[in-house]
């Protein structure tokens, strides 16, 4: 069964969005993801990533966006002025400080984001190692950003 590793974090979007939707955005995937259990060997090796890749990942974490950032305000109603720990979501302990209803939150929104990322083309284990070649290459992370741009456009249109 592949891992899956969506993190919260309780930084709202919102003051992030002020200068731009898709730098957040892509801010948002670097930081959300950064916490990947890749095996040393495999974070030092650089991946090469196709065009239908970098959209199917820019999708991937467009769709995602809303979604984290409903289950971030449920789980903050629900838990008050605590802190939102930061939730891994194959990580079983990062969750057990959390009441049951907002860990039934987090795990349905993990649940919900790695069937984003497969209908988008794309593997768990392959949108990780996207997301750490995003943190490795400033390439790949403008590609990534050009991207995001073009498909924000592309949705105003419609």
């Amino acid at each position: 069964m592949p891992e899956n590793y969506f993190v919260f974090f309780p930084i709202p979007i919102q003051r992030i969005l002020s200068h731009s939707l898709v730098f957040a955005t892509l801010t948002s995937a670097s930081v959300i993801f950064s916490t990947l259990g890749l095996s040393p060997k495999a974070a030092a090796q650089s991946i090469t990533v196709n065009n239908t890749e970098v959209t199917n990942y820019a999708q991937s974490v467009l769709k995602m966006e809303p979604d984290r950032q409903q289950a971030f305000d449920e789980i903050k109603k629900l838990i008050g002025e605590k802190e939102i720990p930061k939730i891994v979501c194959n990580d079983s302990r990062s969750m057990n400080s959390l009441p049951s209803k907002a860990r039934d939150i987090a795990v349905n929104y993990c649940n919900r984001s790695q069937k984003i990322v497969e209908n988008h083309g794309l593997s768990i284990e392959r949108f990780n190692a996207i997301t750490l070649e995003i943190q490795n290459s400033s390439d790949l992370k403008r590609q990534v950003y050009n991207t995001l741009l073009r498909l924000q456009k592309d949705s105003e249109k419609k």
